[in-house]
């Protein structure tokens, strides 16, 4: 397919996905699929590995029936007649953990994923209610959610957490640093925090291909999210020293295979990107903050105006959290409980010091 390009630098070698059930060889023995998902993000990127006499799997999509069919179409189709040799998992979010348990029970094949993906996916989504207790209902309620709102994301914006089969009860810890040799071929893995923890990615030096999950995408920010179940935690902070990390060990000229979206050469260009937007974000709040203290939902609408349905809800909240965690730790904001309960934060007088590390945060 004929190379892409935008106006920001960033090249797209190819200008269209695979259609469901069908795949692409998106770099030398590596095979490339799409999963649909019922979600304004409408899809899932799921790669083939060349693994020997077989395929390596890296992710699934979530557990729907529509996922299952795909799935059903792909094995007895195009990847008809050559065995699935195991499964890896990027990180424990449902678009990409959500059928392990059933392909491995499936296929007979063993789970590789890192401790947090597994340990992450059990407490969170295979706890029938975890999210719902009190404690978590009042993270939101401190934070302005009025409960009327509470009740819509407990009740339905954390549907999509459950969307997930029951793991294998073992699993292969792959840890960042370590070689995985698929095939015939070496990956380094690497792991990213931030947008979920411990994700991991694979870069194949010989052929210059990074597999990247979620941690950089083309066109979109990827989530960051502080969750009830780590209410002062520092995602933001993660990310952007995961993006640091990214643009000092994999080559610029790296193509990047992510989780979402078309793969794309322009590595280290979209990591700057990234970061620029996360502190045009910290900017806009803190502006808004100095006018008068806000609670983070006050700040949710600053940052996204358009309308959000439940599950689009909860994660808007969380990222405008991660945002003011983010500025208290750098000390650009500060918090304080009012007098009817509820966490706000106000821009300190000043206003932001200066980034030590300009990739982390572009100068303004």
């Amino acid at each position: 397919m004929p190379n892409r390009s935008d106006e920001a630098g960033l090249s797209f070698p190819f200008a269209e996905p695979p259609g469901t059930g069908e795949v692409i060889e998106v770099a030398p023995g590596i095979l490339w699929t799409r999963i649909p998902l019922p979600f304004r993000l409408d899809h899932v990127n799921i790669y083939l590995i060349d693994d020997g006499d077989g395929w390596a799997v890296l992710d699934t999509g979530i557990d729907d029936d529509r996922t299952r069919d795909v799935w059903q179409a792909l094995l007895s189709g195009p990847l008809a007649g050559r065995r699935i040799t195991r499964l890896i998992v990027s990180h424990h979010h449902p678009d990409h953990i959500g059928l392990a348990g059933w392909l491995c029970r499936k296929l007979d094949i063993p789970l590789l994923t890192s401790q947090a993906s597994y340990l992450g996916c059990i407490n969170i989504s295979l706890r029938p209610g975890a999210l719902d207790a009190k404690p978590y209902r009042d993270f939101y309620e401190r934070h302005g959610m009025t409960s009327g709102a509470v009740d819509l994301i407990t009740s339905q914006g954390h549907r999509y957490l459950k969307m997930v089969t029951p793991l294998p009860p073992t699993f292969l810890r792959l840890v960042s640093g370590d070689t995985l040799k698929l095939g015939g071929r070496e990956f380094e893995i690497t792991s990213g925090d931030g947008h979920a923890p411990e994700q991991l990615m694979l870069y194949c030096a010989a052929d210059n291909f990074f597999l990247a999950a979620d941690q950089v995408i083309a066109k979109i920010s990827p989530n960051i999210s502080v969750w009830a179940v780590e209410p002062e935690g520092d995602p933001l902070g993660l990310y952007l020293r995961s993006l640091n990390s990214i643009r000092k060990t994999v080559p610029a000229d790296t193509l990047v295979i992510p989780g979402h979206q078309l793969p794309f050469n322009g590595l280290h260009e979209r990591c700057v990107e990234l970061a620029d937007h996360h502190a045009a974000r910290c900017r806009v709040i803190e502006e808004a903050c100095r006018e008068r203290p806000r609670t983070v939902a006050e700040i949710v609408p600053i940052l996204f105006s358009r309308a959000l349905d439940p599950h689009q809800m909860s994660f808007a909240f969380s990222e405008a959290h991660a945002h003011v965690n983010y500025m208290v730790r750098q000390e650009v904001l500060t918090q304080f409980v009012g007098k009817d309960g509820a966490v706000r934060a106000a821009a300190k007088a000043g206003g932001a010091p200066q980034p030590a590390d300009p990739v982390v945060i572009s100068p303004g």
